[in-house]
């Protein structure tokens, strides 16, 4: 069963990539998302990795936790799912779509 990760922390400078090869030396990672901001494109600081395996996960997560990516220290737990999440109301946006995590 896959993990997910929440990491945060990250530098202005990480890319998907960057995150994904950070992960990658733990296991198979099928998704690494820097999430950034819909109006500028800058990152907002903060990211999802999911490994495809749990073990894998949760040994990157006690590894990477505190560690450094692109000169930043970052903190990494395991994601958690939003409650009262809706994404067809925006998460509270009526005038459009926002991100949910």
């Amino acid at each position: 069963m896959a993990k997910r990760l929440f990491v945060g922390g990250l530098s202005w400078d990480t890319a998907d990539a960057s995150l994904r090869e950070a992960f990658e030396r733990f296991g198979e990672v099928t998704d690494a998302k820097v999430i950034t901001d819909r109006d500028t494109g800058r990152s907002r600081g903060f990211g999802f990795v999911t490994m495809a395996d749990e073990t894998a996960g949760a040994t990157a997560l006690a590894e990477m936790d505190g560690a450094t990516v692109d000169g930043r220290s970052i903190k990494v737990s395991e994601a958690q799912a939003q409650a009262n999440c809706d994404r067809r109301a925006g998460c509270g946006r009526s005038d459009r779509w926002q991100w949910c995590c």
